[in-house]
């Protein structure tokens, strides 16, 4: 089939998870014979026109000189360049700035929509904000021939609110089997001596009930908080909590060596995630050997079951605090994650899962 992936920044991965998604589908469904393209933004750190097998079309992207709204002029340009390319599917990653263009979408092919989390619920957007992506969201419903869910709790939730079947496929991850104790101790902490949780600092990752939860414990060790810190959340934590001289905010770490090892060697993991379906962090966090404290919501649960901790206040996080947790003595709970990642949240298996619903979707369109 020639396929395209739209609603990306672009590959080779230089920005987040659904680039890593449209990374690792492209070069799986490449290596199973098809014709694969991807839409790289014009100001992308890669250049080339082929990437890996891969075919990059670079479309013109006003974002960096104005903005948001520059996403949803990137959008139109590569769904009206698909409009010229005959493509058999369209694989949409998203719907945010491109379901306002869906009925511009080529009749001709098949499109496929993964439909992210709820954005819609995220706090840090104003109550206009919202109300475009609840409505962009319906959009997204209505211009797709095939709806994709990567979490059981979206796919329960577009049932329910559309009457709409979804396939549930999940996000991939890798195993993280290399530790390396160097690469912790650049950041001034100790092998199973230390707290932690990875995020973006938005009042929807419960980052603050987290820290409030740290700082009313009695514990010595240092808590890190690893995420961009400029922003108007970030300084309000930073200042909420600066008397507390455990709890370190080391702003944005993008190097994957430095992650995982920082994972491998925590000793609780916390994910206070509580918008969106199945989040690359927690998988991340799933493969690095983290032992996992998550906010307590169908999400989180679909994905660990009961091989992690959960709270829902403040008060829940201190007494896990707390608790004087030794890692070894939960190896089985961590081994039943690991294995998750290696069987379930694979990425050679997302890809045939992809694959799949790519042809059955493709063979019933063409055979109406």
């Amino acid at each position: 089939m020639k396929i395209a992936i739209l609603g990306t920044r672009g590959i080779p991965n230089a920005y987040g998870g659904f680039e890593q998604c449209a990374e690792f589908l492209s070069v799986g469904l490449k290596k199973k014979g098809h014709e694969v393209y991807v839409y790289n933004s014009h100001n992308h750190p890669y250049q080339g026109k082929e990437w890996n097998g891969i075919n990059i079309i670079h479309k013109y992207d006003p974002e960096q000189k104005i903005g948001t709204v520059g996403q949803f002029i990137y959008d139109f340009n590569c769904i009206m360049d698909s409009r010229r390319k005959s493509f058999d599917i369209i694989l949409q990653l998203g719907y945010t700035s491109s379901s306002i263009w869906g009925k511009l979408l080529p009749k001709k092919s098949v499109i496929l929509t993964n439909m992210d989390g709820l954005e819609w619920k995220r706090s840090k957007f104003s109550n206009k904000v919202q109300k475009y992506l609840s409505w962009a969201e319906k959009q997204a419903v209505l211009t797709s021939d095939v709806l994709i869910s990567d979490s059981i709790g979206i796919q329960e939730y577009l049932d329910k609110k559309y009457s709409k079947n979804s396939t549930y496929i999940a996000y991939g991850s890798d195993l993280f089997e290399t530790p390396e104790l160097s690469a912790i101790r650049k950041y001034g902490v100790e092998p199973f001596q230390y707290d932690m949780l990875i995020a973006r600092l938005e009042p929807e990752n419960n980052i603050e009930t987290i820290l409030t939860g740290f700082s009313a414990s009695d514990v010595q060790h240092p808590f890190l908080v690893v995420g961009k810190h400029e922003t108007t959340f970030g300084v309000f934590l930073k200042e909420k909590f600066q008397s507390d001289d455990r709890i370190k905010f080391l702003g944005g770490i993008y190097n994957i060596e430095d992650l995982n090892n920082l994972r491998y060697f925590s000793r609780l993991y916390f994910h206070g995630h509580s918008v969106g379906g199945t989040n690359p962090s927690l998988l991340e966090a799933m493969g690095s050997n983290a032992l996992i404290v998550a906010n307590s919501n169908q999400f989180n649960k679909a994905i660990i079951g009961v091989d992690g901790f959960y709270f829902e206040d403040a008060t829940d996080v201190e007494k896990i605090i707390r608790k004087k947790t030794i890692k070894n003595d939960f190896s089985e709970m961590l081994q039943k994650n690991f294995e998750k990642i290696n069987t379930i949240y694979n990425w050679n298996v997302i890809v045939n899962e992809y694959e799949k619903i790519m042809l059955e979707s493709y063979d019933k369109f063409h055979n109406k």
